[in-house]
């Protein structure tokens, strides 16, 4: 056993069920439990906190299901990173795992584990000691030493290293004693908790409640919001809420009936005639890696950018990289007031083109940049999202010959022609690569659709939302099922 296979093997876990299927109310009551506990990390902030340059990231934030100056301040961005990069080293055969074997499976997940472990130490230490969350550089008027601000440092990076870690296991649970995947759900948990917020909250910007004396608006839900523009003949105001709501419903929508949608190649057995069954293949044939993937780089250059900006000193503008005085440079961004011009963090950011043009009142000088930007913006998503689609589908196994090989395996064949892998792959390739590069267009277009219209959510969030709630109503409908009907877990083999 080498050094490597030793140290999977020695990493803390939780334990696996006894029991070979867990009763459908078990498997319910751990992702209740789990859901509740990501939702109160969120809720305990690090200490002492300063400046959390990282809690404008809305869309690094909706990725990662982080709750920046919180102990979820890392959300499963380790996790996800580490997976990700082990795939796809694994399908690109630079690391190679029998993962039809126990012995294998077992060896992949344990290098994940350590990776994400590394991970987690990785991104505790870049976001506190290149500025996205500080310490407070003096309490009252004492200007704290150096020496204390790298021990405040220090303590920091180890409440992030903690909410990691337990982010990691929480995950574990969910995976083995409850429903899908952890991660999943996280996300998926909190796009829903913004759009919830966005939607029906009744405080300010600052957080206090309508009611109060403190409370300075306007109110932070968009449906009371538009409720009182409507009553106070705010038309303008009233058009912008009915929009971003309508906007996040046909989203939703399109979403839907996306997923939904999907080609079925009828095949049969070749031993038994007479039977046969027909495998889909979906018309978002990656499902949300591509967007995940897309919206994960975007919010990363971001990232990087504020950290430099940081680094080099809060006076240094970015116009990634430029002069002020350049086309490609637009004023705001994320400094709105300074004067700052910031090119590509302003593009990546996705500006919301409804929102400039009713409130430009027709001035073509302010919505042509928009628009301009705008344009650029749903190119790149598109663009974006068909590329890491191609790129997924060669190195997660999705492709034909891939495919072709697990039809096979499985004693399936086209009904009406020989048992042969080359027809096989040729009724494949008319149907796969189509279908990755649509879906890829669907993805990317809708997710940058919802942006540019302000729906209440980003649009990569509203689709990660729709599509994992869709698998996991998938799930807990056939283990609802089969909890049901046993004789139906027997026949499916389950």
């Amino acid at each position: 056993m080498n050094l490597l296979d030793r140290i999977t093997q020695s990493l803390p876990e939780v334990a696996a069920p006894k029991q070979k299927k867990l009763a459908f109310n078990e498997r319910l009551k751990w992702t209740l439990i789990s859901l509740v506990l990501f939702f109160l990390l969120g809720m305990i902030p690090l200490w002492p906190l300063g400046a959390n340059t990282l809690a404008q990231f809305e869309y690094l934030a909706i990725i990662l299901g982080a709750e920046f100056g919180s102990l979820l301040s890392l959300g499963i961005g380790p996790i996800v990173t580490g997976s990700i990069i082990l795939q796809l080293l694994n399908g690109a055969g630079i690391l190679k795992f029998d993962l039809t074997t126990p012995e294998g499976k077992q060896k992949y997940q344990g290098i994940q584990k350590l990776v994400s472990i590394l991970f987690i130490v990785f991104e505790a230490i870049i976001y506190v000691f290149m500025g996205g969350i500080s310490p407070p550089t003096q309490i009252g008027a004492v200007v704290l030493a150096s020496g204390t601000l790298f021990q405040m440092k220090l303590l920091l990076t180890f409440q992030l290293f903690l909410g990691g870690l337990i982010v990691l296991f929480m995950d574990e649970i969910v995976s083995k004693w409850g429903f899908g995947s952890g991660i999943s759900l996280f996300i998926a948990a909190g796009i829903s908790k913004q759009i919830f917020i966005r939607l029906f909250s009744f405080t300010d910007t600052a957080g206090n409640l309508f009611w109060e004396s403190a409370y300075q608006g306007p109110i932070v839900g968009v449906l009371w919001s538009t409720i009182g523009a409507l009553t106070s003949g705010d038309g303008q105001g009233a058009f912008l809420g009915i929009i971003a709501i309508v906007a996040t419903a046909v989203v939703f929508a399109i979403a839907v009936y996306s997923q939904a949608m999907k080609i079925e190649i009828p095949l049969s057995f070749g031993r038994v005639r007479g039977h046969g069954i027909r495998w889909p293949l979906q018309f978002i044939y990656t499902s949300n890696m591509p967007v995940i993937l897309v919206a994960s780089l975007f919010a990363t250059l971001q990232l990087w950018m504020r950290l430099l900006q940081n680094s080099m000193g809060a006076g240094q503008p970015i116009c990634w990289i430029g002069d002020v005085s350049k086309w490609w440079c637009f004023p705001g961004g994320f400094a709105e007031g300074t004067g700052q011009a910031i090119g590509l963090l302003r593009v990546l950011n996705g500006p919301n083109l409804v929102d400039t043009i009713i409130r430009a009142g027709g001035q073509f000088s302010i919505i042509m940049p928009e628009l301009i930007i705008s344009l650029i913006y749903i190119l790149l998503m598109i663009g974006g999202s068909v590329v890491f689609s191609l790129f997924w589908v060669q190195t997660s196994g999705q492709d034909s010959a891939s495919l072709a090989k697990q039809i096979m395996s499985s004693g399936l064949q086209i009904p009406g022609f020989r048992k042969d892998k080359r027809i096989l792959l040729r009724i494949l390739d008319r149907y796969i690569m189509p279908l990755t590069v649509m879906g890829g267009i669907t993805v990317g277009f809708l997710a940058a659709l919802a942006d540019t219209m302000g729906a209440l959510s980003r649009g990569t969030g509203i689709l990660l939302t729709v599509m994992i709630i869709y698998k996991l109503y998938e799930d807990i409908a056939r283990e609802h099922l089969y909890d049901l009907n046993p004789m139906v877990r027997k026949f499916m083999g389950k």
